[in-house]
């Protein structure tokens, strides 16, 4: 699918900083000195984690595997919107 080889040194390059972009969001979860600095974190991580499901995807030529980083997406997406509301009402639904 990629066919220059520029273009294929440029997709390994980002899915390298991508994937050292999730070390310090995953710092930041653990230390995080408040529940919304975990909470953007884990946000990020999941965006970071659909990044590279996308890449991966554009990589190994399956666009099947697009619908599952759309999926995850989606539910991260849910997730953040029920965990904030529990931090900010303290209650789910």
């Amino acid at each position: 699918m990629i066919e220059s080889e520029f273009a294929q040194s440029a997709v390994r390059l980002i899915l390298l900083a991508l994937v050292i972009l999730l070390i310090p969001a995953s710092y930041r979860v653990v230390v995080g000195p408040s529940l919304p600095d975990r909470l953007s974190a884990v946000d990020l991580i999941t965006t970071l984690l659909v990044g590279i499901i996308v890449l991966l995807a554009l990589v190994e030529e399956t666009p099947v595997v697009v619908d599952m980083a759309i999926a995850l997406a989606a539910f991260a997406f849910i997730g953040t919107i029920t965990i904030a509301r529990y931090i900010s009402e303290g209650r789910y639904f």
